[in-house]
């Protein structure tokens, strides 16, 4: 008798520890989330910063720079639930201004403007790392958050279903590692 109050004892301890392990596992990872969306909010604002602050240099036509001004602007005051798209017109516009190197040239060729390109392409170089990293953490999330015992005991608790930023991120051709100047 008391063996098998043991045995039931250390699987009740066993059972327990797997339980706290999974919902620490979940926090972390949730934590890990939080931390990849703040490294990818902060990209994302400085793509938009840099982008508007060419639009305003007066290096560019002045088409580019209206179209460029636009959607840095929109992107940069979007609220979440629009982010993706208006993120995702940034990369648009950023591709029509600068679609060729001459474009790139002009701009470099102005006072100043070897160093706002070199931190553009940093820019746009680093949105799409971000935004992989927090991919991967809501990735990891889900496939812990998918697991019977962790939907059936709620270890969750109330966070939310973590959801993955899909977006637009393509780099301009002449701002990628094969044609960019160097930072």
């Amino acid at each position: 008798m008391t063996t098998t109050i043991i045995w039931i004892a250390v699987a009740l301890v066993a059972v327990g520890l797997y339980l706290s392990w999974t919902a620490g596992r979940l926090d972390r990872l949730h934590a890990r989330i939080d931390a990849a969306r703040a490294a990818l909010d902060a990209q994302l604002l400085r793509r938009a910063s840099v982008a508007q602050e060419l639009a305003t240099a007066g290096v560019l036509d002045p088409a580019a720079s209206i179209v460029l001004y636009e959607s840095a602007h929109a992107a940069r005051q979007a609220e979440p639930e629009q982010r993706e798209v208006a993120e995702s017109e940034l990369s648009q516009a950023l591709r029509a201004v600068f679609a060729d190197a001459e474009a790139v040239a002009e701009v470099g060729a102005a006072p100043g403007g070897t160093a706002a390109i070199g931190e553009l392409t940093q820019a746009v170089r680093r949105v799409p790392m971000a935004r992989r990293f927090h991919n991967d953490a809501v990735r990891a999330a889900r496939a812990v958050r998918e697991h019977r015992v962790v939907r059936w005991l709620r270890l969750a608790g109330h966070a939310p279903f973590p959801l993955a930023f899909e977006m637009d991120d393509e780099p301009p051709a002449p701002l990628t590692a094969e044609g960019a100047p160097a930072p």
